[in-house]
């Protein structure tokens, strides 16, 4: 099986001008390994979020989030639709968070100096599962406090058509980083290809993340990640499309948060009305009345350009007959 491995996914940015470091053909799985968000900055509680000891933080944006990449995929071309399919993750021992002084919504807190005046880290240790792997591991928050890993990829997408994106704050309907939850296993991605190949790049594992990753990180982690790439030819879809075993999920980002949910919306309102044979007025109405109509907030950080990332859901029952 080909790889990408750790010490070449340390890449900053979306750029069509890179040169693939694989080659895939359709439906072909393969593996890329992954750092975590820090770039394996963060390995103890005394490693600090301090600006100035951190590699990469003399660069505006930092050089922070790497990805891998990028992936040529055989036959791509311009105006066809990547699907990608997550096939497995599998994360590190341990995985990380960090608050401290000008991070994240309280990182200036007068109520609660400690937030605002002192570095912060925290180690979450991992342990193996009844699989004898972390694919059913519990991450252990506290001594008290624990749950199922629950691996996502924070990071991903193709290269955009024109600009030069960073991994840290660049997004788009090509993808970025996004902090979907639902980008996860058994779980296909759909996304518009801009360019001859597709030019594929992933990274920023999750162990886990609750709505909003309200800190601005969260339980980072290094990680293998399986997938295969595919295409729909001579198709290009508005923005990310996550296919989910019983449910679809469209998805935007956007300021205000409100502009993000809307759009959102419209996006799922436009793959019901295009794929699945709902007039408007049906898929207006659906979205406000459908007591399984869900909004869902992924990612709502105030770090550089980064957008809120918004994503609508519906259950396939609505929309597929029995």
């Amino acid at each position: 099986m080909q790889r990408i491995a750790r010490e070449q996914a340390r890449k900053y940015a979306f750029d069509w001008r890179d040169e693939p470091l694989l080659r895939v053909g359709l439906g072909e799985s393969f593996e890329i390994e992954t750092f975590d968000a820090s770039t394996g900055y963060f390995r103890t509680v005394e490693d600090k979020a301090i600006p100035a000891l951190r590699p990469g933080f003399d660069r505006s944006p930092p050089l922070t989030n790497p990805i891998a990449g990028p992936v040529w995929v055989e036959g791509a071309e311009r105006g066809d639709t990547l699907v990608m399919t997550v096939e497995d993750i599998v994360v590190d021992d341990y995985s990380w968070t960090a608050v401290g002084p000008r991070r994240g919504p309280l990182g200036e807190s007068t109520r609660w100096p400690e937030l605002s005046g002192v570095y912060t880290t925290k180690i979450f240790h991992h342990t193996p599962g009844p699989s004898g792997t972390m694919r059913d591991g519990t991450l252990r928050f506290s001594d008290r406090v624990a749950w199922p890993i629950t691996p996502f990829i924070g990071t991903f997408g193709v290269a955009p058509d024109r600009e030069v994106c960073t991994s840290l704050d660049g997004q788009g309907d090509w993808g970025g980083n996004l902090d979907i939850r639902e980008v996860a296993p058994g779980h296909q991605v759909h996304l518009p290809i801009y360019h001859a190949g597709a030019r594929f790049y992933l990274g920023d594992v999750h162990a886990s993340q609750g709505d909003t990753e309200f800190t601005g990180t969260a339980a980072e982690t290094k990680a293998t990640v399986r997938l295969n790439l595919n295409l729909v030819k001579g198709k290009r879809v508005p923005g990310v499309r996550i296919v989910k075993p019983a449910s679809i999920v469209a998805i935007h980002a956007a300021r205000p948060l409100e502009l993000a949910v809307e759009t959102a919306t419209f996006h799922l309102m436009d793959w019901l009305i295009t794929e699945y044979g709902f007039t408007p007025t049906d898929a207006y109405c659906l979205v406000s009345t459908c007591p399984d109509f869900r909004v869902h907030v992924y990612q709502m950080c105030k770090i550089g350009k980064l957008s809120f990332v918004a994503g609508a859901e519906l259950p396939k029952r609505y929309i597929q007959p029995d």
